[in-house]
């Protein structure tokens, strides 16, 4: 192992100066990184879930890099790639926390976060995460090549370099971006197509539904079968268990939160109404549970970290003199982050005293560093974002509460702690991926980490303004937007400083994990599908389920750069960027001037055509290029 790491060349060699930090690059980098950071705060807020900017934003450059612009950069590539994922990562940490603030401003407990105090919040976050990283490079990525895959990363770079022959698989990204924009503007712009269809099931006093759209289709073949299914399991625990008993023995019973008898609940507005009183918060309770139980599990990796982190210190520098092995000085590193904790505390825009400070600078380095060695085994996907952030969130609500910071202005500091701690931990995470990316391509790191805080600034600017717009639109916590993490950090929060939280029901959830834990099925995404609305879950499936009989008939199996994924992401990216579009209409007052629904509506049957059109399309565009693909790989081995 030692000897593949000594003997490891990039592909461009250090000793070769290629266009990299080029205006192409920058700008490039930014427009994708507000697109893909719009796109997946939209998708975040709906469905909980975000999906990687990297893979896509890296075939949208070579697509216009090699084939319009017709220059032959891998390096330019890959900074395009490097800024443009930076939105993806902040609107992710940005989206489990920030809307709070918002529901909190509905309820009147505190003011609405203005676009400087969140633009604030998120830059703050986003830089210090791509700071705290600096130092680990040299201990996990370079010293550990060989042994941590970080498998983002790694693909993005084979994605990258199969683009040397050829920019084709941008077109997959661009064909599911159009036709994902046309179903998304059938369904919530001219709306003359349901977004959910439903079969109530009465016998069980429950329904079934799915939803009808392109990006929950995508994030479900992405995921692929065995996650989406979990996901499904949780709805069906919730959908098909809970609720069936809760509504049979509790008819005539009130029981908290709900101010009627569960049976005029459930006759009021269906099942939905029950899990909007109950299940969502046995679904917060085994959520809250998975990520606690996903931090314990990791605590001998969290130990190891650490030190690695404490010593790869000594050794990351700009004193390399290979271009390979530059990064930003370690003494800029450290009074950066000095400064931006010293804002932190003194800027009045973002609502953190000197205490909340310091919590800030030991747990974002401290999970800063969980998180990129965390993404390196097991994949940006499965990073326990979530699970860091309920852990910051308890611990620094307790902390505020004991020291005296309690009602509105200790749940606001409490959050707004968290928020940045969320950040921190998903940039980290993502800029690892990245130089990872780089390593292997042969990028000069310190470049890499310039792009990744340009991204990270403009990100910052552009995530403020679409969630007001987006909370003017529709508004947090609808049925539009759900905004599942941010409304779980909310219970979390006020529940430890009100003590308001119905107990019993998010412990039903804490030991519904704890019996999934010991089936030794992973409860994170079994959590979400119990705390997420069932026709979330049920369309993800199918999706899943595509994915599935796709692998299985194509000779390139479990393909994570294959074409079906990119058309897949092409197409979360398209209804993202629809929705945002649409937001903007109902905005400025235009959105029921495109409504037809009044004069054509196709209903259920309308509904189901369109999901069957959207199976066909991904199905067959998979098949297609999966065959295309398998014949290539052939052809290459051939010739090798």
């Amino acid at each position: 192992m030692d000897e593949n790491k000594k003997d490891f060349k990039p592909y461009v060699p250090a000793e070769k100066v290629t266009p990299e930090f080029t205006v192409t690059s920058i700008i490039m980098g930014i427009i994708l990184a507000v697109v893909f950071g719009a796109a997946n705060a939209y998708l975040g807020l709906r469905v909980g879930m975000t999906v990687s900017a990297s893979i896509p934003a890296a075939v949208i450059s070579m697509g216009v890099i090699r084939v319009l612009m017709r220059k032959d950069s891998i390096l330019e590539s890959n900074m395009v790639q490097t800024i443009g994922s930076a939105g993806e990562s902040l609107a992710a940490g940005a989206i489990f926390t920030m809307p709070v603030l918002f529901l909190w401003a509905k309820e009147g407990v505190a003011e609405r976060p203005s676009l400087l105090s969140i633009t604030l919040i998120a830059l703050v976050g986003s830089v210090l995460g791509i700071l705290f990283m600096i130092p680990l490079r040299n201990a996990l990525i370079v010293k550990e090549h060989g042994v941590i895959p970080y498998p983002e990363g790694t693909a993005c770079a084979e994605v990258l370099l199969a683009g040397e022959e050829g920019g084709t698989s941008a077109k997959s990204v661009f064909i599911g971006m159009g036709l994902a924009a046309l179903f998304k503007f059938l369904v919530d712009g001219i709306k003359v197509i349901p977004g959910v269809i439903t079969a109530n099931i009465k016998s069980l006093k429950t329904e079934l539904s799915a939803e009808v759209y392109p990006a929950l289709i995508g994030v479900g073949y992405i995921c692929g079968p065995k996650i989406a299914s979990y996901m499904l399991a949780g709805g069906v625990l919730g959908w098909f268990v809970f609720i069936p008993a809760i509504a049979t023995f509790g008819a005539d019973t009130i029981l908290y939160p709900g101010t009627d008898t569960i049976g005029n609940l459930y006759a009021e507005n269906g099942a939905g109404q029950l899990w909007s009183y109950y299940i969502r918060y046995i679904g917060a309770g085994m959520v809250a549970a998975g990520g606690i139980i996903s931090l314990i599990k990791s605590l001998p990796l969290i130990i190891s970290t650490f030190k690695g982190a404490v010593k790869g210190m000594k050794d990351s520098g700009e004193a390399g003199t290979l271009r390979t092995e530059r990064d930003i000085n370690m003494k800029v590193v450290i009074f950066g982050v000095l400064a931006i904790i010293l804002l932190i505390w003194i800027l009045p825009q973002i609502p953190v005293s000197l205490i909340g400070a310091i919590l800030i600078a030991l747990f974002g380095f401290f999970f800063g560093a969980v998180s990129s060695r965390m993404v390196g085994l097991v994949g940006s996907s499965n990073n326990p974002v979530s699970g860091m952030a309920i852990a910051t969130l308890l611990f620094s609500t307790f902390i505020l509460k004991i020291t005296g910071e309690t009602g509105a202005s200790g749940m606001v500091g409490a959050i707004s702690i968290g928020s940045i701690i969320c950040i921190v931990t998903a940039m980290a995470g993502d800029t690892s991926q990245d130089l990872k990316t780089g390593f292997i391509l042969g990028a000069t790191p310190k470049k890499q980490q310039i792009g990744e805080i340009i991204g990270a600034v403009v990100s910052a600017f552009a995530i403020g303004g679409v969630l007001i717009l987006l909370d003017k639109a529709w508004g947090f916590g609808t049925t539009e937007l759900a905004a599942p993490q941010a409304s779980l950090m909310k219970m979390i929060v006020e529940g430890v400083m009100d003590g308001n939280l119905p107990w019993a029901l998010v412990f039903i959830g804490v030991f519904s994990a704890v019996v999934v834990e010991i089936l030794g099925v992973p409860v994170l995404p079994v959590a979400i599908g119990l705390y997420l609305p069932l026709e979330l879950s049920t369309t993800i499936m199918i999706g899943g389920a595509i994915r599935w009989f796709v692998d299985k008939k194509s000779k390139t199996k479990n393909d994570e750069a294959g074409t079906g994924v990119l058309f897949c992401s092409g197409m979360i990216a398209g209804e993202g960027l629809v929705g945002i579009i649409l937001a903007i209409l109902a905005v400025v007052g235009l959105e029921e001037k495109i409504n037809l629904s009044g004069s054509i509506n196709l209903g259920t049957i309308g509904g189901i055509i369109l999901l069957i059109v959207m199976i066909a399309c991904v199905t067959i565009f998979a098949m297609k290029n999966k065959a295309e693909a398998g014949k290539a790989t052939e052809e290459k081995n051939e010739e090798k």
